[in-house]
């Protein structure tokens, strides 16, 4: 049976008491666009191990309804990052993921003998899909593990290290640069794809390995990306099992920061409650999820607000994006009943974020939010300013307006209907759209926000098109 959790609505509560009183009275949040903070890169999830597979197995329509409820800025969540995971398994039983070299090619120094099946456990598919229909640009492929061979343990599970770091000598040799080649030529398959990857990780959940062990083999990757006219191609580390796990192995790799691009860290042990000790524009947040329980749509978007606005990452993304397993956890946006496709509550609490705050988009400084309400601002590059409210009160609606404080180039909005329109997600609606008004000045929009519920506008600079 599937955990109740999974697709239920927004908590709504009844009755209100003294200590609302205060919450009734309309409020105004400013927003002030000359305070800046993180650009943003995006929000994303995952279809590794398999779960990619499964979805390419629908019938056609429930394929296009996956595929839009992930991509898609108008039916989905509008997602614009895709996790790949890159494959160290020599066959594809279970969920693995089959590696694109599965059986060792004699050694370090042998000639490699790459096999490409141009599938990657069904994850060119979305891929393509993602990039050519929906215009996604941000392709993040990440390891969790080296093949068996070329590690300690002999095995890309149960822990072990790649053999060559600190630490960890092999009588087969030093593997770094071998599996520095093994990772660009999985890129260069992906681009003989049509697919650019611009992000590459070679890690994932590495609590029991040090810093220095991941500093050592980025001194080989990057020239490798280098010498292979892969400049573009950022490197992402560590994706570690907790936010203090990361800030710790980020101590000890001081020395390759400059080559490291983003610093990106899971937060199943400890959250992203405060920025990471890092000089790279924001942090990611790669994957976290309930696994059965707290999966109301309402705690994710109180999850995805404070990761941005505490924990100042530019990213942020669900481990599953759509699953149909046996076990079926709690740990998906999107669940497949009968070979028919459902949205849950958080793949909406998702969509006010993502299709609202855009790639490059600069978040800026919000204050006036009453007791139990978050706020949050964004200048997207395209001028627009996209601003979140999540109402954590019981209660009633009320009234919430927003005044764009700063004077100055493109901060004048049009006064007009389509100069402002807001998206609501509560118990009964999932990203629609409801009535918001805008004043004479073009500065101050107003909305009825429900309680219990994420509310997001979207206000337009004079001049530029009207909001879709």
């Amino acid at each position: 049976m599937y955990p109740t959790a999974f697709l239920s609505s927004l908590l709504l509560l009844g009755g209100a008491s003294a200590s609302e009183l205060e919450y009734r009275q309309a409020s105004t949040i400013t927003v002030d666009l000359s305070r800046t903070f993180q650009t943003m890169d995006g929000f994303g999830a995952s279809e590794a191990f398999q779960r990619a597979v499964t979805m390419k197995r629908l019938a056609e329509d429930q394929q296009r309804k996956f595929l839009d409820l992930m991509f898609s800025t108008t039916k989905g969540a509008g997602l614009t990052i895709l996790r790949n995971g890159i494959g160290s398994s020599v066959d594809m039983r279970d969920d693995w993921m089959v590696s694109i070299q599965p059986r060792n090619p004699g050694g370090p120094s042998a000639t490699p003998n790459y096999v490409w099946d141009g599938s990657d456990n069904g994850q060119v598919w979305v891929s393509q899909e993602a990039v050519k229909t929906y215009g996604l640009k941000t392709i993040y492929a990440n390891a969790w593990s080296a093949p068996g061979y070329m590690k300690t343990n002999n095995n890309d599970a149960n822990g072990g290290s790649l053999c060559g770091v600190s630490g960890a000598s092999c009588s087969s040799g030093d593997w770094k640069q071998a599996f520095a080649n093994y990772l660009v030529q999985y890129v260069k398959f992906y681009q003989q794809e049509g697919v650019e990857i611009t992000h590459l990780g070679f890690l994932n959940e590495p609590d029991y390995t040090s810093g220095t062990q991941a500093q050592d083999f980025i001194r080989v990757l990057r020239p490798t990306l280098d010498r292979n006219n892969m400049t573009h191609i950022i490197i992402n580390c560590c994706d570690t099992m907790g936010w203090s796990v990361m800030n710790s192995m980020l101590n000890q790799m001081r020395s390759v920061e400059g080559s490291m691009g983003v610093a990106t860290g899971h937060a199943y042990t400890s959250g992203p409650s405060s920025p990471l000790s890092t000089h790279n524009n924001g942090a990611w947040t790669s994957s976290w999820y309930s696994n059965g329980g707290a999966g109301e749509g309402l705690t994710w978007a109180n999850n995805i607000y404070g990761a941005i606005v505490n924990g100042n990452v530019s990213a942020y993304l669900y481990w599953v994006g759509a699953q149909d397993r046996p076990s079926n956890t709690n740990s998906k946006m999107i669940r497949v009943v009968n070979r028919q496709v459902e949205p849950s509550k958080r793949l909406w609490a998702f969509a006010n974020w993502s299709r609202f705050v855009r790639p490059g988009a600069v978040r800026v400084s919000t204050s006036g939010a009453p007791s139990n309400v978050r706020t949050s601002a964004f200048r997207n590059v395209d001028g627009t300013v996209a601003v979140q409210i999540i109402n954590n009160n019981s209660g009633s609606a009320r009234t919430i307006s927003v005044n764009i404080a700063t004077a100055g180039a493109g901060s004048s909005f049009v006064a007009a209907a389509d100069g402002v329109a807001a998206w609501v997600t509560d118990g009964s609606r999932d990203c629609d759209q409801i009535a918001a008004t805008l004043d004479a000045s073009g500065r101050t929009m107003s909305a009825s926000v429900p309680p219990r519920s994420m509310v997001s506008f979207v206000l337009r600079p004079a001049g530029s098109k009207a909001i879709a």
